[in-house]
């Protein structure tokens, strides 16, 4: 099925320099939406310090960013295709840009996590939005399959980059200096999506805001037990699970009566679909979670500094700049299936191989193979992941459908960040054995979901 949402895109009388031009645009967006996800990461110990907060506030300084991310983006892919996407992206990059440079003064700890929160809702109104505005670049489904590879080769640089360049940030001004680094960059990206480019239509589908309120509040209150549980606050856990069982239930008599709903019932009809999504979730679980608890053992048990760390991380983040275009060619070539398997199945290595080298007292260089196959697990899968999920997203619905796939892997990682964060009291080897427990399961699931 062809993605777009015009019968005559604006794309279709670009040169191809214009095309090329607008792309770069989007991927740099979205660069400093996963730039801001990974370069905190080495900061961790650092922040700690400096605003004297406990592993709870740590993990909320980062779910706090996910937790806004993940609740936003249906309502986001919604917007994007009822109001045109560029408009959406435009807006949230503005906002993003303005956030960072707030973000750097925070106060204290609150305030730094209301700022991630305000980031999280600007980078979902840009992650839906980026998506569609590719579908009407990029009409033409071969075509489009590079752009997408392209897409993630640039924006997975961030992840290549994030480590590396916090680590040098954080050892040279702290770190209030990573959310610095996002001025200029959303400033580029302001420039390059100028222009008729990536106009896209405005569709007619309502939006039922309380519905996405009520999603965005389950998911804020399941992260906030999550967390309370990892910290053995009780009643806390509890006040917030009673929370939780309230917003689930309003969240689903909303959903029944609406005629806009949140979730697309008729995507989710297809077992191949929630597969997709499962595996989307548990890619994010192991990449965020594995961000979260690795700094602190580097740092606080191995004793390295934080430009150190960054390097540590090298393994990891290196496939992601170099891996989506290869992948990309084979997703045209065989299909999404077989590069969604084989990289779930490397990120279950890559959990279980350094976890016995931890119980084993091994040494970096397991951790560092360890690494490398995440790397390489998570620059197949999520490419593969967004070409099978666009080529299956009706007409009109290219918003609407990559909020959803991002939504899931954001409360992936949302989820990955509060379990692992509360398991690595028992041992970093068991937060990293619970998740190649999760990638095998998802691996699983999606290889035995029916073919359609």
């Amino acid at each position: 099925m062809t993605l777009v949402n015009s019968p005559t895109p604006v794309s279709a009388n670009l040169r191809p320099g214009g095309r090329a031009r607008a792309l770069a645009g989007i991927s740099l967006g979205y660069f400093m939406v996963l730039l801001d996800m990974t370069v905190l990461s080495v900061a961790e110990p650092d922040l700690a310090s400096s605003l004297h907060t406990s592993m709870a506030g740590l993990q909320w300084a980062t779910t706090g960013y996910t937790v806004a991310f993940a609740a936003l983006l249906l309502s986001a892919g919604a917007a994007a295709d009822r109001f045109g996407a560029e408009r959406l992206f435009r807006a949230g990059i503005g906002i993003f840009t303005l956030a960072s440079l707030l973000s750097a003064f925070a106060p204290g700890l609150w305030a730094l996590v209301l700022l991630r929160a305000v980031l999280g809702v600007a980078a979902a109104a840009c992650v839906p939005a980026s998506m569609a505005m590719i579908a009407q670049l990029y009409p033409e489904q071969e075509v489009r399959a590079r752009a997408v590879s392209a897409w993630a080769a640039i924006s997975g640089a961030a992840v290549a980059a994030g480590p590396i360049a916090g680590g040098a940030l954080v050892g040279a001004a702290g770190w209030r200096s990573v959310f610095l680094v996002n001025v200029p960059i959303g400033l580029a990206v302001l420039t390059l999506t100028l222009g008729r480019a990536v106009a896209c239509p405005r569709g007619e589908r309502r939006i039922d805001w309380p519905a996405q309120v009520a999603a965005a509040t389950v998911l804020a209150l399941f992260t906030d037990a999550l967390i309370a549980a990892g910290s053995q606050a009780w009643a806390h856990t509890a006040w917030s699970s009673m929370g939780l069982g309230v917003s689930v239930l309003a969240f689903l008599g909303l959903e029944r009566r609406s005629q806009a709903p949140v979730l697309n019932r008729a995507l989710l009809r297809s077992g191949r679909v929630r597969a997709g999504l499962l595996a989307a979730a548990a890619v994010n679980f192991a990449l965020a979670g594995g961000l979260f608890v690795l700094p602190l053992l580097l740092q606080r048990e191995w004793h390295l500094g934080p430009l150190q760390t960054g390097l540590a991380f090298l393994p990891l983040t290196v496939p992601f700049a170099a891996n989506p275009l290869f992948t990309g060619r084979i997703v045209a070539r065989v299909g999404p299936r077989r590069p969604i398997l084989a990289g779930l199945a490397l990120l279950s290595a890559g959990g279980a191989v350094p976890a016995g080298a931890i119980f084993a007292d091994g040494g970096y260089p397991w951790l560092a193979l360890g690494l490398l196959m995440t790397g390489f697990g998570v620059s197949y899968a999520l490419p593969a992941l967004v070409a099978a999920m666009v080529s299956v997203a009706p007409l009109g619905t290219a918003g609407a459908v990559g909020g959803l796939l991002n939504a899931v892997r954001q409360i992936g990682a949302t989820v990955g960040v509060a379990v692992m964060g509360a398991a690595v009291a028992a041992g970093t080897a068991w937060a990293l054995l619970l998740s190649a427990t999760v990638c095998t399961v998802a691996w699983f699931v999606f290889a035995l979901a029916r073919r359609e």
